[in-house]
């Protein structure tokens, strides 16, 4: 399982990397820092077929991203689409509005967390999330044109 991380801050991707390690998780990490950016990886992974396996992606997806599509935009698009709708996303985001978590819940994301501000809150937060995400079975990226 690859794990996307969406986040526009170069210091959280850097932090959620680090601390997904120490919780544990060895899988393949990868960062980008744009909505567009995103869906287009998750896209692409959806048409391509590695040795037969369909791949299985988990995203972590930011909500506050200047410019372009941000976080709700690519989580309504990734839910909306056949082929990536099967992805789960874990909405991680220092927005805690209860009508922007409804909102993410009801376009479809598996998980929504709140970053906390305190720097090592956020950390124990991660590890926590690097636990979580070891033990969880994901289903694989459905193949273009699959249902």
């Amino acid at each position: 399982m690859t794990i996307l991380v969406v986040d526009d801050d170069e210091g959280h991707c850097e932090l959620i990397r680090r601390n997904l390690r120490r919780g544990g998780v060895s899988n393949p990490v990868v960062t980008l820092h744009r909505g567009e950016d995103a869906l287009h990886y998750v896209r692409e992974r959806a048409r391509q077929d590695r040795s037969g396996e369909p791949e299985r992606l988990l995203l972590l997806l930011d909500i506050n991203m200047p410019g372009g599509l941000n976080g709700v935009d690519v989580l309504r698009e990734i839910k909306a689409d056949p082929a990536t709708r099967k992805v789960p996303v874990i909405i991680l985001t220092t927005t805690d509005d209860p009508r922007e978590i409804g909102r993410c819940y009801d376009l479809g994301c598996s998980v929504y967390i709140t970053k906390p501000v305190e720097a090592q809150a956020f950390i124990d937060a991660i590890e926590r999330l690097g636990l979580f995400v070891s033990i969880v079975s994901l289903a694989p990226v459905a193949p273009a044109g699959t249902p």
